[in-house]
Parts: C-alpha cells; sequence; structure tokens
C-alpha cells in the first residue's frame, strides 16, 4: 500500500520519483513535506533505485572526486549517494540534488537508520 501522493510504500523517511524528478518526506506514513523538485543521476551515473537506510549526515561536505560542495549531505548508500544542495537544472553523479531549503529541511528532519525509497 502506497502512503497517500507518493508512489512509496515507507511510513517513515523520504519518498524518490525520479521520472518526475519529485521527492517527499514521510513521517507516520503520511507526507510531511513536499513534494520538491530534485534532479538524480545523469546517464552513466544513474541514482539507484530500490531501499535503502539514512547512513550518516555532513552539513558541510565536499566532494573530492568531483571538487564541488555538497552542502547538507545526507548519505543512503556506502557508495557516496545523498541528499545535498546542488542545482535543479544539471544532473547529478548519482546524487539527489535538492533546493538550499529543502536540503536543510530533509538534512534536519530524516534520522540515521531510517528509510530512502528510490522509485523510477
Amino acid at each position: 500500500m502506497t502512503v497517500e501522493g507518493t508512489p512509496c510504500d515507507i511510513t517513515e523517511g523520504a519518498c524518490i520519483r525520479l521520472s518526475t524528478d519529485e521527492s517527499w518526506l514521510i513521517s507516520g506514513g503520511k507526507v510531511e513535506y513536499g513534494p520538491v523538485p530534485i534532479t538524480s543521476g545523469r546517464p552513466g551515473y544513474e541514482t539507484p533505485t530500490g531501499y535503502f537506510p539514512v547512513l550518516y549526515k555532513v552539513k558541510d561536505e565536499w566532494s573530492r572526486p568531483y571538487n564541488a560542495p555538497m552542502p547538507y549531505s545526507t548519505y543512503f548508500t556506502d557508495y557516496g549517494i545523498a541528499f545535498h544542495e546542488g542545482s535543479l537544472t544539471d544532473p547529478s553523479h548519482g546524487c539527489i540534488h535538492l533546493s538550499m531549503e529543502a536540503a536543510i529541511t530533509y538534512f534536519e528532519n530524516l534520522q540515521v537508520g531510517e528509510q530512502v525509497q528510490v522509485v523510477a
């Protein structure tokens, strides 16, 4: 059963729909925040689909491989995929780009261990 207004079935965490470039925060089985616009991985760096746990958060992160800032990073894979503030027009190298306001909201509200569900 999906959470009303989303394509996801998790009850706590974040939902991402890649096909429409949008994401939501879900709490208690209801939409708490969103939908918000996102950008995701470019060809060759596609954002993975599936269920992932929030692993850790870094407020002032810097991507060494891409020499770029990643403010308010909330990581959900062990190979560097995170929500963070970034361009809403240019695709990423797999991360989920959010507006600054949304990145801060996700950073402050997602807790380590909560679920991130990514659907195509």
